[in-house]
């Protein structure tokens, strides 16, 4: 699996009473963890797609890394419950 990067598709910043966005040293929430091929060259950056076909342009990678083992989730466990079904039925495939 050295060739996947994880990402998060980020839900949109919500803005502050004052209206400059979220308040500093606050994290955006994650919307969707996906899959995505790493780019050509390298092994730590997205390509431009994910599995599913999304765009990764507005996405962040996330700091997990999938481990290689057999049987064990690409995505970070704690965050199964937002994972995008279709990165997750190609990862199931390969």
């Amino acid at each position: 699996m050295s060739g996947i990067i994880v990402v998060h598709e980020l839900d949109t910043p919500h803005a502050t009473r004052a209206g400059k966005g979220p308040a500093q040293g606050t994290e955006t929430p994650v919307r969707r963890v996906h899959a995505a091929p790493a780019a050509p060259g390298t092994t730590t950056e997205p390509g431009p797609r994910t599995l599913c076909g999304k765009d990764t342009f507005a996405m962040e990678p996330a700091r997990w890394t999938p481990s290689g083992q057999p049987g064990s989730p690409w995505y970070a466990p704690q965050q199964a419950s937002l994972v995008c079904s279709s990165c997750d039925a190609v990862m199931d495939d390969s």
